[in-house]
């Protein structure tokens, strides 16, 4: 049975909580500096990220869930791949051709949702 408007609607209030609290804890394990943290959510206005981080918001778009997906992603890998590292590994400069000496953080901070995908298929297939 396809799902209705509603229905998707419904489903991204339900995630939007534990969504954002997971992102909030990443960041903080990662550092991440609130403008860092607004562009991987694709935010602009502080305002907006304010409320988020105070959960003050009834559900977040669709965009911001896969971004946050993303991110989720690329924690978990990171933390198989390198259990002791993970946290600072991206900050570090890489020399993988994706990202061309800049660290994974740059590339995930571009703003494109795409980067957070390019990143996650990254650590996907160092886990093989």
């Amino acid at each position: 049975m396809p799902k209705t408007s509603t229905a998707r609607a419904l489903n991204r209030k339900d995630l939007t909580g534990p969504a954002l609290r997971t992102f909030f804890r990443i960041a903080e394990a990662w550092n991440l500096q609130e403008q860092e943290q607004m562009r991987l959510l694709g935010l602009e206005s502080r305002s907006t990220f304010q409320s988020w981080r105070r959960g003050a918001v009834a559900a977040i778009s669709k965009d911001a869930l896969e971004r946050i997906s993303y991110v989720l992603g690329i924690y978990k890998g990171l933390h198989i791949l390198l259990p002791k590292t993970a946290d600072q590994w991206i900050r570090k400069s890489n020399t993988a051709g994706i990202f061309g000496g800049r660290s994974a953080l740059d590339r995930m901070t571009s703003g494109n949702v795409a980067d957070l995908y390019v990143v996650r298929q990254y650590v996907d297939a160092q886990l093989g």
